[in-house]
């Protein structure tokens, strides 16, 4: 008897392996991309993301009247006459509000903070885009993308791009700064993660060791303390365009910068500050706490009915934490379930070792499908 269409599809064909899926795989399940128009205010945007749950979106303007970031000349046209709708000038995402939050200007005083910080919520999200180095390319990958070259992407530390739904562009081995196309999907280093891991029946002889032996783990790792200021963090990440720090517990016996940015190798881990938690903090909870205790307003943070609708609510509460000889497929799982986009690694203590990032996952699992036999 002849199959169902649904059934035809659905069943797996027998060349249908990890390195020969392409973009389009990854963005099957994927809704309408989020976009937010050049005239939004900046407290208007963290809304949006907010809302939609997501820490980036492309921000359009009317079509010949901007730069996009990096030079890039991505368009949304109409299907059926190709006249350009509008422009993606840029991609603004949770290190940009950070930058802006923790400008020069930002007054220190516990009296004028909250007001000049409500000021800063009022520009419009054009004037802030490509203030860290994370925005100041906009990035598009085609559909017919291979995996294999959509992971060097990703391994190089961008962590998202645009998917034209119907692009016309023939050059599909890697990223693109000129683009047209009447619709868009947004794809980002977590959808790459979750599909490895749909696939990791294919990826054992790499999930299975250990993250030291793969030297997946980055050992330099600068944090700040948990006596550190919330407006401090906030300026310390924006000078490194970090886009989360690990707390380390204070000694008594080793005088810290507490307005700074510290080598936390060898220290107690006792918190994470993300700038993807402040996608999550109402605006007055902010502006309340620019001089309070970090460690405080993570816990202020965490009991938010705001934070705790944005999704991020585990992740702020529970520390995201592997060992050495944790397994990569252990620290793939960590990652995914809850949704984090590093793992810290700690030693048996409690101390801080180091990091992997899901570029560090990215890279030495491409690295690894590279030198299997095809």
């Amino acid at each position: 008897m002849q199959a169902s269409k649904h059934e035809q599809k659905s069943s797996p064909q027998p060349h249908e392996r990890l390195r020969d899926k392409k973009v389009k795989d990854l963005i099957t399940d994927k809704r309408r991309l989020v976009e937010v128009p050049y005239t939004a205010s900046l407290a208007d945007t963290m809304n949006a993301l907010m809302a939609n749950r997501i820490v980036a979106a492309p921000v359009a303007a009317p079509p010949g009247h901007w730069i996009g970031a990096g030079g890039s000349m991505i368009m949304e046209t109409d299907k059926h006459t190709g006249a350009a709708r509008k422009h993606y000038i840029g991609m603004v995402t949770m290190l940009d509000v950070l930058a802006h939050i923790g400008g020069n200007h930002v007054e220190a005083t516990a009296e004028g903070g909250g007001e000049e910080l409500e000021r800063k919520m009022q520009v419009p999200v054009s004037s802030i885009i490509g203030h860290c180095l994370e925005s100041l390319s906009l990035w598009t990958l085609n559909c017919n993308t291979g995996i294999l070259d959509c992971m060097e992407v990703f391994s190089k530390g961008i962590h998202r791009a645009l998917v034209p739904v119907d692009s016309h562009m023939e050059n599909i081995a890697g990223v693109e700064l000129v683009e047209s196309a009447s619709s868009y999907r947004m794809v980002t280093q977590m959808d790459l993660l979750k599909f490895l891991k749909v696939h990791k029946h294919e990826l054992r002889g790499i999930l299975g060791r250990p993250v030291r032996e793969l030297g997946a783990a980055s050992e330099i790792v600068f944090g700040v303390t948990d006596k550190t200021k919330v407006i401090d963090a906030i300026k310390s990440m924006n000078t490194a365009s970090l886009n989360a720090v690990p707390v380390v517990q204070s000694l008594e016996d080793i005088e810290d910068d507490h307005g700074q940015l510290i080598n936390g190798k060898n220290r107690k881990l006792v918190g994470t500050f993300s700038a993807t938690d402040l996608r999550g903090c109402p605006i007055q909870l902010l502006q309340s706490c620019l001089q309070s205790n970090i460690m405080d307003f993570i816990k202020k943070l965490s009991e938010s009915a705001m934070h705790e609708a944005s999704g991020l609510r585990n992740s702020t509460k529970e520390l995201i934490t592997c060992r050495p000889d944790s397994t990569l497929g252990e620290v793939v799982e960590k990652a995914v379930n809850n949704h984090v986009h590093r793992a810290w690694v700690v030693d048996g203590l409690g101390l801080l070792e180091g990091l992997i990032s899901l570029t560090d996952i990215i890279r030495v699992t491409r690295v690894w499908m590279l030198s299997e036999p095809a």
